[in-house]
Protein backbone atom coordinates (compact mmCIF):
# COMPACT_ATOMS: atom_id res chain seq x y z
CA UNK A 1 0.00 0.00 0.00
CA UNK A 2 1.68 3.29 -0.97
CA UNK A 3 1.73 6.55 1.07
CA UNK A 4 -0.32 9.55 1.20
CA UNK A 5 -1.41 11.76 -1.55
CA UNK A 6 1.17 14.39 -1.27
CA UNK A 7 4.17 11.85 -1.32
CA UNK A 8 2.73 10.41 -4.46
CA UNK A 9 2.38 13.83 -5.77
CA UNK A 10 5.87 14.52 -5.63
CA UNK A 11 7.22 11.67 -6.52
CA UNK A 12 5.15 11.98 -9.46
CA UNK A 13 6.87 15.42 -10.14
CA UNK A 14 10.54 13.96 -9.44
CA UNK A 15 9.67 11.08 -11.88
CA UNK A 16 8.93 13.18 -14.49
CA UNK A 17 12.14 15.54 -13.72
CA UNK A 18 15.22 14.50 -12.48
CA UNK A 19 14.05 11.66 -10.59
CA UNK A 20 14.70 7.64 -11.21
CA UNK A 21 14.36 4.41 -9.69
CA UNK A 22 17.55 2.15 -10.52
CA UNK A 23 18.08 -1.68 -10.17
CA UNK A 24 20.91 -3.66 -10.06
CA UNK A 25 20.41 -7.36 -11.18
CA UNK A 26 19.27 -9.89 -7.83
CA UNK A 27 18.25 -6.06 -5.71
CA UNK A 28 15.50 -4.38 -5.06
CA UNK A 29 15.11 -0.86 -6.72
CA UNK A 30 16.45 2.57 -5.58
CA UNK A 31 15.17 5.70 -5.51
CA UNK A 32 17.76 8.46 -6.87
CA UNK A 33 17.78 11.90 -8.07
CA UNK A 34 20.99 14.33 -8.80
CA UNK A 35 20.91 17.77 -9.66
CA UNK A 36 23.83 19.81 -10.68
CA UNK A 37 25.88 22.41 -7.91
CA UNK A 38 23.68 25.23 -9.10
CA UNK A 39 20.61 23.98 -7.75
CA UNK A 40 22.28 22.68 -4.30
CA UNK A 41 19.41 24.01 -2.28
CA UNK A 42 16.60 22.48 -4.62
CA UNK A 43 17.92 19.64 -4.14
CA UNK A 44 18.07 19.67 -0.37
CA UNK A 45 14.88 20.59 -0.45
CA UNK A 46 13.72 17.91 -2.29
CA UNK A 47 15.69 15.81 0.19
CA UNK A 48 13.63 17.12 3.06
CA UNK A 49 10.59 16.45 1.63
CA UNK A 50 10.53 13.28 0.77
CA UNK A 51 12.59 12.41 3.89
CA UNK A 52 9.81 11.28 5.77
CA UNK A 53 8.75 8.86 3.53
CA UNK A 54 11.50 6.97 2.14
CA UNK A 55 14.62 5.99 3.80
CA UNK A 56 17.00 8.10 1.61
CA UNK A 57 20.73 9.22 1.94
CA UNK A 58 22.42 12.60 1.27
CA UNK A 59 22.70 14.99 -0.60
CA UNK A 60 25.89 13.73 -1.26
CA UNK A 61 28.43 16.58 -3.09
CA UNK A 62 30.06 14.73 -6.28
CA UNK A 63 32.64 16.09 -8.51
CA UNK A 64 33.07 14.27 -11.86
CA UNK A 65 35.86 15.18 -14.53
CA UNK A 66 34.91 16.14 -18.21
CA UNK A 67 36.61 17.40 -20.77
CA UNK A 68 33.25 18.39 -22.85
CA UNK A 69 32.72 21.41 -20.30
CA UNK A 70 35.18 24.44 -20.04
CA UNK A 71 36.05 23.73 -16.14
CA UNK A 72 36.95 20.15 -17.13
CA UNK A 73 34.73 19.11 -14.39
CA UNK A 74 30.43 18.89 -13.45
CA UNK A 75 29.67 19.33 -10.06
CA UNK A 76 26.42 17.79 -8.58
CA UNK A 77 24.18 16.45 -5.69
CA UNK A 78 22.67 13.28 -5.51
CA UNK A 79 20.59 11.88 -3.04
CA UNK A 80 20.05 7.73 -3.55
CA UNK A 81 17.21 6.03 -0.69
CA UNK A 82 18.07 2.76 0.97
CA UNK A 83 15.31 -0.36 -0.32
CA UNK A 84 11.85 0.00 0.82
CA UNK A 85 8.43 -1.65 -0.68
CA UNK A 86 7.04 1.72 -1.72
CA UNK A 87 9.94 1.84 -3.83
CA UNK A 88 9.52 -1.51 -5.17
CA UNK A 89 6.15 -0.87 -5.97
CA UNK A 90 6.77 2.72 -7.72
CA UNK A 91 8.94 0.53 -9.95
CA UNK A 92 6.22 -1.47 -11.27
CA UNK A 93 4.07 1.27 -12.04
CA UNK A 94 6.97 3.76 -13.71
CA UNK A 95 9.34 0.86 -15.65
CA UNK A 96 8.52 -1.67 -17.95
CA UNK A 97 11.10 -3.98 -19.21
CA UNK A 98 14.05 -1.77 -17.21
CA UNK A 99 12.78 1.36 -19.18
CA UNK A 100 10.72 4.41 -17.75
CA UNK A 101 7.22 4.52 -18.94
CA UNK A 102 4.65 7.14 -18.20
CA UNK A 103 2.10 5.68 -16.79
CA UNK A 104 -1.10 8.14 -17.64
CA UNK A 105 -3.65 6.23 -14.63
CA UNK A 106 -1.25 6.75 -11.97
CA UNK A 107 -0.64 10.36 -13.20
CA UNK A 108 -4.11 11.56 -14.20
CA UNK A 109 -4.98 11.02 -10.46
CA UNK A 110 -1.77 12.07 -8.76
CA UNK A 111 -0.89 15.10 -11.70
CA UNK A 112 -1.82 18.19 -9.65
CA UNK A 113 -0.12 21.65 -9.52
CA UNK A 114 2.38 20.03 -7.15
CA UNK A 115 4.19 17.87 -9.28
CA UNK A 116 3.57 20.04 -12.53
CA UNK A 117 5.74 22.70 -10.14
CA UNK A 118 8.59 20.30 -9.08
CA UNK A 119 8.74 18.69 -12.87
CA UNK A 120 9.16 22.39 -13.65
CA UNK A 121 11.87 23.02 -11.48
CA UNK A 122 14.05 20.09 -12.22
CA UNK A 123 13.50 20.28 -16.13
CA UNK A 124 11.96 23.28 -17.29
CA UNK A 125 12.58 26.60 -18.55
CA UNK A 126 11.51 29.93 -18.96
CA UNK A 127 12.62 31.49 -22.29
CA UNK A 128 12.68 35.17 -22.12
CA UNK A 129 13.38 38.53 -24.79
CA UNK A 130 14.93 40.62 -22.00
CA UNK A 131 11.84 40.69 -19.86
CA UNK A 132 9.48 39.13 -22.07
CA UNK A 133 8.33 36.02 -21.35
CA UNK A 134 8.47 34.12 -24.83
CA UNK A 135 8.13 30.19 -24.29
CA UNK A 136 8.02 27.77 -21.62
CA UNK A 137 9.84 24.69 -22.29
CA UNK A 138 9.78 20.83 -20.54
CA UNK A 139 12.41 18.79 -20.90
CA UNK A 140 10.51 15.37 -22.43
CA UNK A 141 13.49 14.17 -25.00
CA UNK A 142 13.52 11.14 -23.25
CA UNK A 143 9.78 10.18 -23.74
CA UNK A 144 8.51 8.82 -26.64
CA UNK A 145 6.14 11.09 -29.11
CA UNK A 146 3.50 8.94 -28.55
CA UNK A 147 3.57 10.03 -24.57
CA UNK A 148 4.48 13.57 -25.00
CA UNK A 149 1.37 13.49 -27.10
CA UNK A 150 -0.95 12.19 -23.85
CA UNK A 151 0.85 14.72 -22.03
CA UNK A 152 -0.18 17.49 -24.10
CA UNK A 153 -3.31 16.15 -23.74
CA UNK A 154 -3.14 15.33 -20.03
CA UNK A 155 -2.55 19.22 -19.27
CA UNK A 156 -5.13 20.13 -21.72
CA UNK A 157 -7.35 17.98 -20.06
CA UNK A 158 -6.41 19.25 -15.89
CA UNK A 159 -5.53 22.84 -16.82
CA UNK A 160 -6.50 23.65 -20.17
CA UNK A 161 -2.54 24.28 -20.90
CA UNK A 162 -2.12 24.42 -24.78
CA UNK A 163 1.13 22.63 -24.60
CA UNK A 164 2.76 21.68 -28.32
CA UNK A 165 5.77 19.33 -29.23
CA UNK A 166 8.61 20.79 -30.72
CA UNK A 167 11.62 19.49 -33.43
CA UNK A 168 13.51 17.73 -30.57
CA UNK A 169 10.44 16.42 -29.11
CA UNK A 170 10.32 18.73 -26.03
CA UNK A 171 7.07 19.98 -25.33
CA UNK A 172 6.48 23.80 -25.46
CA UNK A 173 4.11 26.67 -24.28
CA UNK A 174 4.24 29.32 -26.55
CA UNK A 175 0.89 31.74 -25.55
CA UNK A 176 1.73 34.68 -22.97
CA UNK A 177 -1.50 34.08 -21.35
CA UNK A 178 -1.04 30.44 -21.14
CA UNK A 179 2.70 31.56 -19.43
CA UNK A 180 1.71 33.61 -17.30
CA UNK A 181 -1.35 30.94 -16.18
CA UNK A 182 1.07 28.37 -16.20
CA UNK A 183 3.51 30.31 -14.08
CA UNK A 184 0.47 31.46 -11.49
CA UNK A 185 -0.49 27.19 -11.27
CA UNK A 186 3.10 26.51 -10.38
CA UNK A 187 4.11 29.80 -8.01
CA UNK A 188 2.87 28.18 -4.74
CA UNK A 189 5.50 25.85 -4.86
CA UNK A 190 8.10 27.64 -6.62
CA UNK A 191 11.59 27.41 -4.48
CA UNK A 192 13.45 30.93 -4.09
CA UNK A 193 16.44 29.26 -5.37
CA UNK A 194 14.21 28.68 -9.11
CA UNK A 195 12.80 32.31 -9.01
CA UNK A 196 15.08 32.31 -12.31
CA UNK A 197 12.45 30.51 -13.86
CA UNK A 198 9.63 33.03 -13.15
CA UNK A 199 8.96 36.66 -13.76
CA UNK A 200 9.17 39.38 -11.00
CA UNK A 201 6.88 41.48 -10.19
CA UNK A 202 10.10 44.32 -11.02
CA UNK A 203 10.59 42.87 -14.51
CA UNK A 204 6.39 44.01 -14.92
CA UNK A 205 6.72 47.29 -13.66
CA UNK A 206 9.58 48.34 -15.42
CA UNK A 207 7.78 47.56 -18.98
CA UNK A 208 5.02 50.54 -19.29
CA UNK A 209 3.96 51.39 -22.29
CA UNK A 210 3.99 55.39 -23.02
CA UNK A 211 2.14 55.19 -26.22
CA UNK A 212 -1.53 56.63 -25.53
CA UNK A 213 -3.15 56.20 -29.19
CA UNK A 214 -3.79 52.30 -29.41
CA UNK A 215 -6.31 50.47 -31.80
CA UNK A 216 -8.21 48.06 -29.99
CA UNK A 217 -10.65 45.49 -31.57
CA UNK A 218 -13.55 44.62 -30.33
CA UNK A 219 -16.25 41.94 -32.03
CA UNK A 220 -18.90 43.37 -34.54
CA UNK A 221 -21.98 42.62 -32.03
CA UNK A 222 -20.26 45.67 -30.20
CA UNK A 223 -21.36 48.81 -31.69
CA UNK A 224 -20.13 52.41 -30.57
CA UNK A 225 -20.82 55.76 -31.28
CA UNK A 226 -18.09 57.47 -29.27
CA UNK A 227 -15.49 54.92 -29.44
CA UNK A 228 -12.83 56.89 -27.39
CA UNK A 229 -15.08 57.73 -24.88
CA UNK A 230 -17.06 54.58 -24.26
CA UNK A 231 -14.59 52.24 -24.31
CA UNK A 232 -12.39 54.33 -21.70
CA UNK A 233 -15.66 54.31 -19.73
CA UNK A 234 -15.46 50.74 -19.57
CA UNK A 235 -11.84 50.25 -19.62
CA UNK A 236 -11.85 51.99 -16.05
CA UNK A 237 -13.11 49.25 -14.76
CA UNK A 238 -9.79 47.21 -15.23
CA UNK A 239 -9.15 47.22 -11.54
CA UNK A 240 -11.59 44.60 -10.87
CA UNK A 241 -8.96 42.70 -12.45
CA UNK A 242 -6.03 43.51 -10.70
CA UNK A 243 -8.30 43.11 -7.41
CA UNK A 244 -9.26 39.28 -8.87
CA UNK A 245 -5.75 38.46 -9.19
CA UNK A 246 -4.43 39.70 -5.46
CA UNK A 247 -7.46 37.13 -4.26
CA UNK A 248 -6.76 34.42 -6.71
CA UNK A 249 -10.38 34.66 -8.56
CA UNK A 250 -9.03 35.75 -12.13
CA UNK A 251 -8.12 31.92 -13.81
CA UNK A 252 -11.51 30.72 -13.14
CA UNK A 253 -13.05 28.56 -15.60
CA UNK A 254 -15.15 30.86 -17.22
CA UNK A 255 -12.19 32.80 -17.95
CA UNK A 256 -10.19 30.26 -19.53
CA UNK A 257 -13.30 29.38 -21.83
CA UNK A 258 -13.43 33.02 -22.86
CA UNK A 259 -9.68 32.97 -23.87
CA UNK A 260 -10.10 29.92 -25.91
CA UNK A 261 -12.71 31.08 -27.62
CA UNK A 262 -11.29 34.67 -28.62
CA UNK A 263 -9.11 32.46 -31.02
CA UNK A 264 -11.88 31.55 -32.93
CA UNK A 265 -12.49 33.53 -36.35
CA UNK A 266 -15.23 36.15 -34.35
CA UNK A 267 -15.81 39.25 -37.17
CA UNK A 268 -13.77 42.24 -34.93
CA UNK A 269 -14.13 45.37 -35.53
CA UNK A 270 -11.07 48.01 -34.93
CA UNK A 271 -11.53 51.04 -33.04
CA UNK A 272 -8.52 53.32 -33.06
CA UNK A 273 -8.23 55.14 -30.29
CA UNK A 274 -6.44 57.74 -27.05
CA UNK A 275 -6.71 55.63 -24.40
CA UNK A 276 -6.51 57.59 -21.11
CA UNK A 277 -3.25 57.88 -19.02
CA UNK A 278 -4.63 56.18 -16.04
CA UNK A 279 -6.37 53.22 -18.25
CA UNK A 280 -3.33 52.86 -20.22
CA UNK A 281 -1.50 52.54 -17.67
CA UNK A 282 -3.23 49.17 -16.37
CA UNK A 283 -3.67 47.86 -19.89
CA UNK A 284 0.51 47.63 -20.12
CA UNK A 285 0.70 46.34 -16.26
CA UNK A 286 -2.52 43.22 -17.26
CA UNK A 287 -0.70 42.74 -20.34
CA UNK A 288 2.96 42.03 -18.30
CA UNK A 289 0.75 40.34 -15.56
CA UNK A 290 -1.16 38.01 -17.52
CA UNK A 291 -0.42 37.92 -21.12
CA UNK A 292 -3.94 39.23 -22.41
CA UNK A 293 -3.82 42.15 -25.18
CA UNK A 294 -5.31 45.26 -24.61
CA UNK A 295 -8.05 44.10 -27.02
CA UNK A 296 -9.17 41.16 -24.99
CA UNK A 297 -8.68 43.32 -21.15
CA UNK A 298 -11.29 45.68 -23.28
CA UNK A 299 -13.45 42.88 -23.82
CA UNK A 300 -13.44 41.21 -20.46
CA UNK A 301 -14.39 45.01 -19.67
CA UNK A 302 -17.65 45.14 -21.98
CA UNK A 303 -18.50 41.62 -21.06
CA UNK A 304 -18.45 43.01 -17.24
CA UNK A 305 -15.64 41.21 -15.55
CA UNK A 306 -17.14 40.63 -11.87
CA UNK A 307 -19.39 37.22 -13.20
CA UNK A 308 -16.33 35.96 -14.88
CA UNK A 309 -13.97 36.40 -11.66
CA UNK A 310 -16.51 35.26 -9.36
CA UNK A 311 -15.98 30.90 -8.68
Amino acid sequence: MLACEEFLSMVCGKLLGDGCIVKQEGRKPRFQFIHSIKDKEWCYYCYSRLKDYLPLTGPHYKKIEDNRVKAGYTESYYVQSRTHDHITTLRSIWYKNRMKVLPFEFLTKYFTPLPLAWWYQDDGHLKKDSTIPRKIILSTDSFTPTENNQLCHLLKGKYSLLFSIDKQNRIILYDQFQIQYFLYLISPYLHPCMYRKSITSCEIYNRISNSKRTTIYLPDHINLISPTREINEKLSVLPDIFTAIKGSDFYTNELLTFIESTKTSVPKKPYQIVVSEENLQNLSILNKMTGLNASILAQLCFMEVQPIFSK
